[in-house]
């Protein structure tokens, strides 16, 4: 007998990470994705302006491209969200998003708040937000450090926008104190379960329900 759970359509919904600049969140990012068995969450890849660290791939972290690109993509309306952050622009491809989302396929948002804030004003109905928050700026700043991967003055200007950043937790659904990465992962990986379970985003229940009080008993 065929699983009914797996005969319900379901609407994909967007997960949003968002947090300060070395609070976690591409780390929990990247735990989240290579949960393939439990969570099957697909990476909504953005595309940015700013140079590829030596750690990046060109289609896997992002899509790197020039202003002039950019400029084009968000002039013809083809981001559903763009963002200017550290004096680089990013944003999300609107079309593969719409087709992922109408597929069932759940989506991971490794944005900034300003790329949340639209999303959530576009697709409010599908977005679930999360904020990470670090256990404390000193820790936010040996994380950068740590890093090795900006230079001096680029941390210093990460530091400076992080306070901006944090001041924008009330408008995420969840926020999250990163400051044990094992037991903030399980925490995002229950509120996705728990979310995907939510009626509205299930359009084949009500097949589904109609199809149970048809059912004739012998």
């Amino acid at each position: 007998m065929p699983n009914a759970t797996n005969l319900i359509k379901r609407r994909g919904l967007m997960l949003v990470l968002s947090s300060p600049s070395g609070a976690g969140k591409s780390t929990i990012a990247r735990l989240l994705l290579n949960d393939k068995e439990k969570l099957e969450l697909a990476l909504s890849i953005s595309v940015t302006t700013r140079p590829r660290r030596p750690s990046e791939i060109d289609g896997v972290h992002y899509h790197f491209i020039t202003i002039r690109e950019f400029e084009r993509l968000r002039d013809s309306d083809e981001l559903i969200e763009w963002a200017e952050v550290h004096g680089n622009f990013y944003g999300t491809p609107r079309q593969a998003a719409e087709n992922a989302l109408a597929d069932g396929q759940d989506m991971l948002f490794d944005i900034d708040w300003q790329g949340a804030l639209q999303l959530q004003e576009k697709m409010k109905g599908d977005v679930v937000s999360i904020f990470i928050l670090p256990p404390s700026m000193a820790a936010l700043k040996q994380r950068l450090h740590r890093r090795a991967e900006d230079t001096e003055e680029v941390i210093e200007t990460r530091l400076r926008n992080a306070r901006n950043e944090i001041e924008r937790w009330r408008s995420y659904d969840y926020v999250l104190v990163n400051d044990d990465l094992d037991r903030a992962y399980h925490q995002v990986q229950s509120i996705v379960t728990a979310e995907r379970l939510r009626r509205d985003r299930s359009p084949g229940l009500f097949d589904f329900v109609n199809t149970l009080l048809d059912e004739q008993l012998d």
